[in-house]
């Protein structure tokens, strides 16, 4: 196998070759990353000195501290991911995941962890091109159905509860994006989450395939976490807090828009109903609720955090539950709610982002987009 040599010049040249000579590969370039304090002129390393990867088929490093921290070291792996090519180190191997073939105009939404936004711009993208386009969504999550399920049309509040009661996660994000955007969506599961975001197992190939069948215009993948639906689809937007840690420059370098939440968009919550009375809210994040015309009597956002949820529940007394369709929003608000009669209502995360739409069109094919 063809291999491009990763080096530093804290090395001496003469351990380098020997080196070389060793591994079992071609080494047909030597990459040198820094470090020159060993190093008298020019090192020969017995191989021709590159900046890229050249015909390389993998990477091998054989540099170390000082020179390539572990930051930088995950960065140059992500850039050699990137590119298709295996990065490997005397105990490490990141291998470029695997992206199968899709027939049909396709984007897909990915983050670099939960709570950064991701399932609200993936609605935000949904609820945009279904204007005047027939849309799918294939979301995937890790309380998705064993077998990929099609929603088409929104479910109520009520209905989320009976599959609660029958033992769903009733707030899986294919159910949130159907009952929020109204999109036909097609739910998914994952588990597992390499590092440059491969799912362990998923069933997403067989929910793309569900997809094509639908015939759509187009159809969006949502990812789950940090993980990556496993599609080759035609762009990418990454939702980022943070993207220097591990091989997330990896997940930037492989989309086409790169957003944070704070920077270039914020989320309001907005509710699919008018709120009347006295008004609980309920969520998992900081989005605001000062825009909301209702009488806010208590806002929670412990969704997430079941024993503190529990307990601040018993002391609210409210006509109207507005809950964001996540975590324990369901099976344990919407559950109390109904047992004290009064309403529930759902709320999206609305993405707020000056001109974010038009780059969401600009991705698309220029047949879809006409």
């Amino acid at each position: 196998m063809k291999a491009l040599a990763i080096v530093d010049g804290e090395h001496y040249p003469d351990v380098v070759r020997a080196a070389l000579e060793e591994l079992p590969y071609e080494f047909v370039g030597v990459m040198l990353v820094g470090g020159s304090e060993k190093l008298r002129g020019t090192p020969d390393y017995g191989v021709p000195l590159r900046d890229d990867a050249g015909d390389a088929e993998i990477a091998v490093d054989l540099s170390d501290e000082p020179v390539l921290s572990p930051s930088r070291r995950f960065a140059l792996a992500s850039r050699f991911l990137a590119e298709g090519i295996p990065y490997v180190g005397a105990d490490f191997r990141f291998d470029p995941p695997t992206y199968h073939p899709f027939e049909l105009p396709s984007i897909a939404v990915i983050g670099t962890g939960k709570r950064v936004g991701k399932t609200a711009v993936a609605g935000h993208v949904a609820r945009l091109l279904a204007r005047d386009r027939e849309v799918v969504v294939v979301a995937m999550g890790r309380g998705g159905p064993a077998e990929p399920e099609v929603i088409s049309s929104p479910p109520t509040a009520e209905e989320l509860l009976e599959l609660s009661r029958a033992g769903r996660h009733a707030a899986s994000d294919h159910l949130e994006t159907a009952a929020l955007v109204g999109a036909t969506t097609i739910g998914c599961r994952r588990a597992g989450g390499g590092l440059a975001g491969a799912p362990f197992a998923s069933n997403v190939l067989e929910g793309a395939r569900i997809a094509v069948d639908l015939d759509p215009d187009v159809v969006v993948f949502d990812g789950s976490g940090a993980a990556i639906p496993p599609i080759d689809v035609d762009a990418r937007i990454l939702v980022a807090h943070d993207l220097d840690s591990g091989l997330n420059p990896y997940r930037a370098l492989i989309s086409d828009i790169v957003l944070r939440v704070g920077e270039d968009f914020t989320l309001r919550l907005r509710p699919l109903e008018e709120l009347e009375g006295r008004v609980a809210v309920f969520t998992t994040g900081p989005a605001p609720t000062d825009h909301l015309d209702a009488d806010v009597v208590h806002v929670s956002r412990n969704l997430a955090r079941r024993d503190e949820l529990h307990a601040e529940l018993e002391s609210i007394h409210a006509d109207t539950y507005l809950v964001e369709l996540k975590a324990a929003a369901i099976d344990v608000v919407a559950e109390h709610a109904v047992a004290h009669g009064a309403r529930i209502v759902l709320a999206e995360n609305e993405v707020v982002a000056d001109g974010l739409d038009d780059k969401i069109l600009a991705l698309l094919p220029a047949a879809v987009r006409a």
